[in-house]
């Protein structure tokens, strides 16, 4: 399989309208539109000291949903779709952790006792589908990545960020930390 070229850097003009084409669509059967999942998962990361990278990646971890996105890459789940999207138009990075953010709950599941009791009844059912637990070799293979690290984190602000009265990322706050990621390609 050939990678794809890359494609212009990803414009904070289609950000914006990326996200916006998110509001009003459901997210799974969670309490929140699929806008508001993702600007509540960017407000976590820049909440936890994140780097604008991974905001930017935290922001944009379901776009695989996005229909301009869903049409770009069709019959891909959600996560690979969003993956081969940002790698192309934000880094190598943002498409790596996109990527596994569905391996990530897998693998939280297969190490913390704990984690499976803070999932939504969508995310277990999801899980079911996603495969369950890891097993023991696909744990030791998720965990020896050096992105590991940031993949998890990205699962639990994606799993926390399902209130409706929660906060979210100001859109010119995350159109900086854009920004700032794009002029850092750029270098």
């Amino acid at each position: 399989m050939t990678t794809p070229a890359p494609l212009d850097p990803l414009t904070g003009e289609e950000l914006t309208a990326l996200l916006d084409g998110l509001a009003g669509l459901p997210y799974g059967g969670e309490a929140v539109d699929q806008r508001t999942h993702a600007l509540q998962t960017a407000w976590l990361a820049m909440d936890a000291g994140a780097d604008d990278e991974l905001v930017v990646a935290a922001a944009l971890h379901d776009i695989g949903r996005a229909r301009p996105v869903r049409a770009e890459h069709p019959g891909l789940p959600h996560e690979v779709a969003g993956a081969e999207f940002a790698r192309r138009r934000v880094s190598a990075r943002a498409g790596w952790v996109i990527a596994q953010h569905v391996p990530a709950k897998r693998y939280l599941v297969a190490t913390d006792a704990a984690y499976h009791a803070l999932l939504s009844p969508a995310s277990v059912a999801s899980l079911k589908v996603q495969g369950g637990p890891m097993d023991e070799r696909e744990m030791a293979e998720f965990a020896a990545h050096p992105l590991a690290t940031d993949a998890v984190a990205l699962r639990r602000w994606d799993d926390a960020a399902k209130d409706p009265d929660g906060p979210r990322l100001a859109m010119p706050t995350l159109l900086a930390a854009h920004a700032r990621c794009m002029a850092a390609r750029r270098a």
